[in-house]
């Protein structure tokens, strides 16, 4: 099976036992592309992970996570800055919004690797990472040295407003990653405020201007595939919801898993997916969201539980 990097942050999320602003925190481990990251390994892929981690003792509880999944740390720096903490708030339904605190943190001092590895087949990026500088920039030269080498680039924008200190600018900046983008995956707020209109619209504006398929996911509505082919929904799947963090990640590394196992790494494989491979997939990823959702905080399945 190829080899897949994750790059982005790695954070401690304080997630609430309940509804409500004033509802006591358990801290857990999280950030988007961390999250993905640990997915992947719970399902088996061959993965690493990069990132700068902080040397406090929150870093080493956020290395210890990768390592039980098995993903591998070869490619995380580290640095004596904290570790950034986001407090998470949740409504009645379990959605999630955060508080982040995330000056002077460890991720933010990211910089480019002198190399990806050579056996690189799919790299994924997402959240915080691309929005917080000087780290920003750092990931968008990986994204940009990744696509021009052929390899698979996804992108999750997973877009935090409270971080982003320019929106214009930053929409922007989203518009110039496309043509560097094999797959594009963001749930229907993120297209919302990248766009302000339509999020189907968006995505099939967004699918002529590189990515080789966009996936769109909306909740309880489901997931939509936006492919060269035409159009494929798949249901969500019901069940108990303790929270909803961590689902989106769940469903990026579902779906860089589910084209690994059928060697399908690459753009012009992305892109020749037929509609019923399409629907497999993403019925694969709503299963796996699912799980997640089922428990408190990032928690993705095991390949056991999905078997």
């Amino acid at each position: 099976m190829a080899k897949i990097v994750v790059a982005g942050e790695a954070l401690i999320d304080l997630v609430p036992r309940g509804p409500g602003a004033l509802a006591p925190l358990d801290p857990r481990r999280g950030g988007g592309p961390y999250n993905t990251a640990v997915a992947l390994g719970r399902l088996g892929t061959p993965v690493a992970f990069l990132s700068r981690i902080s040397l406090d003792p929150y870093g080493e509880a956020l290395l210890d996570g990768l390592r039980e999944a098995g993903v591998a740390t070869s490619l995380v720096a580290r640095g004596p800055e904290p570790t950034t903490l986001a407090a998470a708030t949740l409504d009645a339904s379990g959605s999630a919004s955060y508080t982040f605190y995330a000056q002077g943190t460890a991720d933010r001092l990211f910089e480019t690797p002198r190399e990806l590895p050579r056996d690189l087949r799919a790299i994924a990026f997402g959240t915080c990472s691309l929005a917080l500088e000087p780290g920003a920039s750092a990931y968008e030269e990986v994204l940009r040295a990744a696509a021009a080498r052929g390899v698979l680039t996804a992108l999750d924008p997973n877009i935090r407003a409270a971080l982003i200190p320019d929106a214009a600018a930053h929409r922007r900046r989203f518009a110039a990653w496309l043509p560097h983008v094999g797959l594009l995956k963001l749930s229907a707020d993120d297209a919302g405020w990248l766009t302000g209109g339509d999020p189907a619209e968006a995505c099939e504006e967004w699918l002529t201007r590189g990515p080789a398929a966009v996936v769109l996911t909306d909740g309880p509505r489901g997931l939509t595939a936006f492919t060269r082919h035409g159009r494929v929904r798949a249901d969500a799947v019901a069940g108990p919801v303790a929270d909803t963090i961590g689902a989106g990640d769940t469903v990026n590394a579902a779906l860089l898993h589910w084209l690994a196992t059928r060697d399908a790494l690459a753009p012009e494989a992305v892109a020749a997916l037929e509609q019923d491979a399409w629907r497999a997939a993403l019925e694969f990823a709503a299963r796996a969201a699912a799980l997640t959702c089922s428990r408190p905080g990032a928690d993705p399945p095991y390949a056991s539980e999905l078997a």
